[in-house]
């Protein structure tokens, strides 16, 4: 691997890859198989002929080879969980095992029409009472709800349900409570149902502080709280069950971000905890990964004063008269179309149903142990901030690297893409300065931990011995270091000859 920008290898890989906009490689006159003839009547003579078109400018000409060989090359670039280890904490990207796909594929469940009677739908019914059963157990609760489409709309819908609950019991509190450590969706949740958002320290392990909590809970105007656990340090709240009985002498809720449930799952269910509603983003801790934009899956699970609100449709009836109810007057309505990303919900059901119970508590552990393998190979090489047990993943921060070389941590991750790695997240939470979050997951092999340590140790070393190659990374790459500022202000959306 060479690291001069314009080193030999890095040049013969932009001339092998050629990989111009399809704009640009767009040659007069190329064309590739003509479209097959319309079915329906061509418009009528009658149209207003400014709305009528020969031919649209500006499309790229080309041969059908140049066409397939411009996306193909394209999709090499692409990284996935199919390639390697994707190390982005808190956002759980594991290995989807391909049995998954075909279980959502079964024509009964890839071809069912969303507006089918439910008499015509009993297998699909059966397979979302399943889930909600299954997913009840895991996590300790009494009833879930399937159809949010993400977590940050799982959190959104756990939170309407505090304010529903609230709002019936005639004490519609104003406050939410949210650690400084929290997902960005947290507090945007908050606010975006109406509460005013108030932020909770973090004691010297990490987790939430108590004192400052009971402080503020006693006024008794709080609603709830927004705990994730464990949380985006890594770091299990401890004191959790002591959270939740502080909320609930004082009237409020405890809300758990079910972001990081990877590491508990068939080791400790949040439910027993006093966790009053929660979400899971079943497109993570239950395999498929949500890179690509989705889709996503955020189902919610309550306690049981919770359950009269929760979103209709709701399954209801036994196996062979599964039915989908309506008639629920303290509902908050219906928070996606339909029941949710029903496929998303077949490839939960699978990862679940084929580890079982046992099965599910091993990847747990392994999660665990995964990420703690980890923390042990580098600490000494990078700072580590919280020396509290890690759980599911690990931070460190680029205190020490930076101070001794000048090399930060965007400069470390750029540097990854060269030896062939997907970055882990960085500058997340916001409470660690150069935050470098790392979460292996438990698809992880030893060996594949082994190659993604010794290739961080070695950019390390290279921040030592010549901070400037690591400090103009990636190198390798089609596209070179960005003005990500520049970007995000000034983006450009649109190609333009």
């Amino acid at each position: 691997m060479t690291g001069a920008a314009g080193g030999p290898e890095a040049r013969a890989r932009r001339i092998r890859d050629r990989l111009g906009l399809v704009f640009e490689e767009s040659r007069p006159g190329r064309r590739g198989v003509d479209p097959i003839p319309l079915d329906v009547p061509p418009a009528p003579p009658e149209a207003e002929p400014e709305i009528l078109r020969e031919r649209v400018e500006g499309l790229p000409e080309l041969s059908e080879p140049e066409v397939v060989r411009h996306f193909t090359r394209l999709s090499r670039l692409n990284y996935s969980i199919d390639r390697g280890l994707y190390p982005l904490g808190s956002c759980t990207m594991k290995y989807n095992p391909k049995v998954h796909e075909w279980a959502a594929r079964l024509p009964g469940f890839a071809r069912v029409h969303p507006y089918s009677p439910d008499a015509l739908a009993q297998g699909c019914l059966d397979l979302l009472a399943g889930l909600e059963s299954l997913l009840a157990t895991i996590t300790g609760m009494d009833a879930v709800t399937l159809q949010p489409a993400a977590g940050a709309h799982g959190e959104l819908t756990g939170i309407l349900l505090i304010r529903a609950c609230l709002e019936a019991r005639g004490d519609a509190r104003k406050v939410i409570l949210v650690p400084d450590s929290a997902h960005g969706t947290n507090p945007a949740t908050a606010s975006f149902s109406g509460y005013a958002v108030e932020e909770i320290p973090s004691d010297a392990r990490g987790c939430v502080d108590l004192d400052a909590l009971r402080r503020r809970a006693a006024v008794g105007d709080v609603a709830a709280m927004m705990a994730t656990n464990p949380n985006t340090l890594g770091v299990f709240e401890e004191d959790i069950a002591e959270v939740a009985r502080v909320l609930h002498e004082n009237g409020a809720m405890l809300y758990m971000d079910g972001a990081n449930m990877n590491a508990m799952i068939g080791i400790t269910r949040p439910g027993d905890a006093g966790v009053d509603v929660m979400h899971l983003n079943l497109h993570k801790t239950f395999s498929t990964p949500h890179g690509g934009g989705g889709p996503g899956a955020g189902a919610v699970a309550v306690k049981r004063h919770l359950e009269p609100f929760l979103p209709v449709p709701r399954v209801s009836g036994a196996p062979g008269a599964r039915r989908l109810g309506y008639d629920r007057p303290q509902a908050i309505g219906r928070v996606r179309s339909f029941y949710g990303n029903f496929g998303m919900l077949v490839r939960a059901y699978a990862y679940i149903r084929s580890l079982g119970a046992e099965g599910l508590r091993e990847s747990g552990l392994t999660a665990i142990l995964n990420a703690n393998y980890v923390r042990r190979r580098l600490e000494g090489v990078l700072h580590l901030p919280y020396s509290s047990p890690s759980y599911h993943e690990v931070v460190f921060s680029d205190r020490d690297l930076e101070a001794q070389t000048g090399i930060k941590t965007l400069d470390l991750a750029k540097r990854l893409m060269d030896y062939g790695f997907h970055p882990p997240t960085v500058y997340f939470p916001l409470i660690v300065h150069g935050a470098l979050m790392i979460e292996p997951t438990e698809t992880e092999s030893r060996e594949e931990l082994d190659a993604f340590v010794e290739a961080v140790r070695a950019i390390v070393e290279e921040a030592r011995t010549d901070p400037d190659l690591v400090r103009s990374a990636p190198h390798t790459t089609p596209v070179r270091r960005l003005d990500e500022t520049g970007a995000a202000r000034k983006p450009k959306l649109r190609f333009r000859p």
